[in-house]
């Protein structure tokens, strides 16, 4: 009798790890290397000295590293979705951009829309699958991408943030904005707009905050605060989340709270208690699934009373 055919237990994805596996020193670098702080050599250098039981810093590093297609929720060619890249003009921009536009395909009638803005590594698969999951909460996704004038999203997180640093932010920054407007008036949007950013994704979300007067809800994910002086522009609702372990962006709240307290502007603040910078982010082992799923239902609910009400 011919035994049944096994897949061998090695050819299984080891479990994602999770950031308590990690020593605390270990994680700061690998924020200060995705941050562009240090290079690759440099953080190999720092994770060394925490290898231990065969573990190198190379091995530290990959587990670190996102993992896409574990971590994917919606796929692509899910049927439920309408998906697209389109491109579009930013005059005071790089002249042309380019992003991923989702929307539910069974509703034929307008739609609430969200921005949704990248990390420092360009339109990463996690990003477009935030966009797909946006959709299937009834809204129009829209994904630009801000290294298309450089080719686009490489494939490949290394490279991406190799090329992130050779943008001209103020280029970027106006990419963003007509971004924005193109998706206030969109043929499948019904006029109301959010955003939402993760990291440097945050801090654009913090941005537009300031430069659309149309973004009627915005949520930065432990992204860099504005100048104070552009804070008194916010008409947007403002709905912020902070990782508890992440003493660089936190470092400006303070006086990001001053200034949107004496702005009058509405909004409400989050620090997730024993979070990492990228809490979020459930290809990397920084994800926290309780703080995650929390923001997240804080998000949709913002979204969902002031864009769809």
């Amino acid at each position: 009798m011919t035994a049944p055919h096994t897949t061998p237990l090695q050819d299984a994805p080891a479990p994602m790890k999770r950031a308590s596996d990690f020593p605390p020193e270990v994680l700061r670098l690998f924020d200060r290397y995705v941050h562009g702080d240090i290079s690759r050599r440099e953080f190999l250098a720092g994770a060394s000295r925490f290898a231990a039981a065969g573990v190198s810093a190379a091995a530290l590093l990959e587990a670190l590293s996102p993992r896409f297609a574990q971590a994917q929720q919606v796929p692509p060619t899910d049927a439920r979705l309408r998906a697209e890249f389109i491109e579009f003009e930013s005059p005071k921009g790089y002249g042309k951009a380019r992003g991923y536009l989702v929307r539910p395909a069974s509703v034929s009638g307008k739609l609430p829309g969200v921005l949704v803005i990248h990390e420092n590594r360009g339109l990463n698969p996690h990003i477009e699958d935030i966009a797909r999951r946006l959709a299937l909460d009834g809204f129009v996704a829209f994904a630009p991408d801000a290294l298309f004038p450089l080719g686009g999203y490489p494939g490949d997180e290394d490279m991406a943030r190799g090329l992130f640093p050779q943008l001209d932010q103020a280029k970027t920054r106006e990419d963003f904005v007509s971004a924005a407007a193109l998706l206030h008036s969109h043929a499948t949007v019904n006029g109301r707009i959010g955003a939402v950013g993760f990291c440097y994704g945050g801090g654009i979300a913090n941005l537009l905050a300031t430069r659309v007067p149309e973004l009627r809800a915005a949520v930065p994910f432990y992204g860099p605060a504005p100048a104070a002086a552009s804070v008194p522009n916010i008409k947007a609702e403002m709905l912020i989340h902070y990782a508890s372990n992440d003493e660089r962006i936190n470092a400006g709240w303070p006086a990001y709270e001053a200034a949107l307290k004496s702005a009058g502007v509405r909004h409400q603040s989050f620090i997730y208690p024993n979070t990492e910078h990228g809490f979020n982010n459930d290809t990397t082992p920084r994800y926290d699934p309780q703080a995650a799923k929390l923001a997240w239902q804080r998000t949709i609910a913002l979204f969902d009373r002031t864009l769809k009400a």
